[in-house]
This record gives structure tokens, C-alpha cells and sequence, in this order.
């Protein structure tokens, strides 16, 4: 509709973070948003769907007296009050839709009658999400990469966040990349994912780093895959390996993956807590079986029930911590070793997490 506000500086809502209202369905929400985005939808699914069909069988301008028919009333002046809400709360929110077309138009039209303005995205989610896939292909393309390996349990995720021009792939996909590593939380859409590492890609560039230092993660985390421009840029990098003693890496592990992870399913599933947990590590330790062999595999899962049996006699958790030790020697560490050797000539420096923070203070250019 003329005269109201459209932008395409999509840089610019990247690097401000910018809040976004979706007016899209919530099905179209659920594939693939964007950071700070909001799903406050002109049209919910089923009105969505009628409308498709109206479209199908009538047309354009059945299918829009159709919309309008639905989405009127009561309707219409709560859908008007969430976004009035947004805006009033967040100022330079802006609007989009799937191609910022009819759907985009309408709600700020409908906004703006209403005495509120917002910003509309020119081509909505299509033209934004086409300039973040081609950010990250240029990104990649321009940027020098450097991935921190070692052992698990190392604390790689734990020096990462100390380093400035590191990105942490792991957070971004809410998962910590190993068969145990499943957050009580789902991961997000691949889509979801992919605009999130965009967004770090070019604040990172924008901050000026030539460098930046990902943590060694193959070809994704999780169910979720990495753009084939990053996992080509990780797999030509050079090496840093973090240094750990293994007593530490014990420690590490058992607070990452036993006594957070009992906070969090507590806090969801409160009396029935344990028994999930352990249900979910049972699964973990089912999806590892062929690689751990069969008789590893019965005495992990022996060493895991003993300990469970502990912590319903006395409350203790710390007979966790053998199973933990048994799972890094005897299928962590070998693993990793075998694929440390096949890169050996990638390594540019090995060195406890003061030295590899200090080496890798030369990169912060």
C-alpha cells in the first residue's frame, strides 16, 4: 500500500539486532525465522489454509475477501492490539511476511490506522533470508578460520566464550555435539540455525576480525548440518588443541552432562526426573552400541545403573563419575585420537587453556 515505510538495510537490523514482528502462520514461523523475531500472525493456520484453498479454486481477490472475511471483529482488533503491544515495547520493531506482500501490507495498514507506524521489509522473509545465504557465503569466503580441538571434556565451549573472535556453534544449535549431548530443549529449525550463525558471522566481520575460531565439530551438531561453505572451511583449517588433564576432564564432563543436566530435568519433570534422564542416557548409550562394542557396551551400562541405584539409596551423584571416566577412555579418546592423527599436520599449536587464550591473542586482527 503507498506511503508506508518499507526498508531493505537488512544489514543494518543484523548488526542492531533489530526485533521483527512475523505476521506469517505459525506453520510458516515453525520451519524458519529469524533472531528477535516474534510470530504475531495476520492469519492462523487453519484461516490460512481456507484462504489457500479460496485462492486455488477463485482466485486472488476471493481469497483476500475471503481473508478479510475471517480475520474481522473481535479478530482483527486482538491481532491489532499484540502488534501495538510489540511496537510499544520495542520501538524499532519492523514487519514481514513471506515476500512482504498482502499479508505485511494489510497489518501495517491495519497498524497504522490504529496510530502506530512500522517499518514493513521490503520482499519480507524471501529477500531477507536470500541476503543472509549469500552474508555467509561471503563471509566464509572472506574470513580466515581456525578450529579449536581436544579431547572431550576439555573445556573447548568454556574457552571459547573467553574468546572474542569465536563463534559458538554448539549454542547456536542448542546441542553439545556428542551422542550425550542433547539439550532438555529441542534444537532449532535447521533454517532457524542457519540465519542465527549469519547474524554472528557478519557482527563478527563488522567488529573487524580477520580470524575467527570455531570449535571442531565436523559437519553439524546434532541433527542439524553446518552450509557446506563453512564444513569446506573447517575442514581445511588449521588446529588448536586444548590440553586437559583427564581428572579435569572427568569434572567437566560430569558437571555438563550429569549434574546440569539433573537441574534442568528436575526443573521440568520434578518428581519423575530421574527416570527420564536415565530412560534418555539408556537411548544415548544405545545409539553409541556398535562402536562401543558388546561387552563395553554392557559394562557402561552397568557402571551407569550402579550409579543410579546410589543416587536413590543416599542422594549422591558422584557414582557418575566412573561412568563418565569409562565412557572418555574407552570411546571417547580413541575416537578423537584417530581422527587427531589423520590431521596431524593441520596443528599449529597445542597448549593448556592459558596458552591457546594467549597464542590465540595474536588473531584478534
Amino acid at each position: 500500500m503507498p506511503g508506508l515505510p518499507q526498508s531493505s538495510d537488512f544489514r543494518s537490523i543484523v548488526l542492531n539486532n533489530t526485533p521483527l514482528i512475523d505476521v506469517r502462520a505459525p506453520v510458516e514461523f515453525k520451519k524458519g525465522a529469524f533472531p528477535y523475531a516474534v510470530n504475531l500472525p495476520l492469519m492462523n493456520n487453519e484461516e490460512r489454509h481456507l484462504v489457500g484453498i479460496k485462492y486455488k479454486e477463485e482466485g486472488n481477490a476471493e481469497a483476500v475477501k475471503l481473508g478479510h472475511a475471517l480475520v474481522s471483529g473481535e479478530i482483527k482488533e486482538e491481532r491489532i492490539l499484540a502488534w501495538s503491544k510489540c511496537i510499544v515495547s520495542n520501538p524499532n520493531t519492523m514487519l514481514y511476511c513471506f515476500r512482504g506482500g498482502q499479508r505485511s501490507q494489510i497489518s501495517q495498514a491495519w497498524i497504522a490506522k490504529s496510530g502506530k507506524e512500522i517499518v514493513r521489509l521490503k520482499g519480507g522473509y524471501k529477500a531477507f533470508r536470500n541476503y543472509l545465504i549469500q552474508e555467509t557465503e561471503r563471509s566464509m569466503e572472506q574470513v580466515k578460520t581456525i578450529v579449536l580441538g581436544g579431547r572431550t571434556g576439555s573445556g573447548k565451549t568454556i574457552l571459547l566464550k573467553k574468546l572474542k573472535n569465536a563463534i559458538d556453534l554448539e549454542g547456536l544449535a542448542n546441542h553439545r555435539g556428542s551422542s550425550f549431548g542433547r539439550d532438555i530443549t529441542p534444537q532449532p529449525a535447521l533454517i532457524d540455525f542457519e540465519n542465527s550463525l549469519a547474524y554472528a558471522l557478519i557482527q563478527k566481520l563488522e567488529q573487524g576480525f580477520e580470524h575467527l575460531i570455531f570449535e571442531d565439530e565436523g559437519k553439524g551438531v546434532g541433527r542439524l548440518y553446518f552450509p557446506k561453505v563453512l564444513t569446506d572451511s573447517l575442514s581445511q583449517a588449521s588446529l588448536v588443541i586444548l590440553e586437559t588433564a583427564t581428572q579435569e576432564r572427568i569434572e567437566i564432563t560430569f558437571d555438563e552432562y550429569v549434574y546440569k543436566a539433573h537441574k534442568k530435568y528436575e526443573e521440568r519433570y520434578r518428581a519423575d526426573y530421574l527416570e527420564i534422564w536415565r530412560a534418555d542416557m539408556h537411548d544415548a548409550m544405545q545409539r553409541i552400541q556398535r562402536r562401543l562394542g558388546g561387552l563395553r557396551y554392557k559394562i557402561v551400562c552397568k557402571i551407569f545403573e550402579q550409579a543410579v541405584m546410589q543416587q536413590k539409596r543416599d542422594g549422591s551423584i558422584e557414582g557418575y563419575k566412573e561412568w563418565v571416566a569409562y565412557l572418555l577412555s574407552e570411546y571417547y579418546d580413541p575416537m578423537y585420537d584417530y581422527q587427531l592423527e589423520k590431521n596431524a599436520s593441520r596443528i599449529l599449536f597445542r597448549g593448556t587453556a592459558e596458552e591457546i587464550e594467549q597464542y590465540l591473542g595474536k588473531y584478534y586482527r
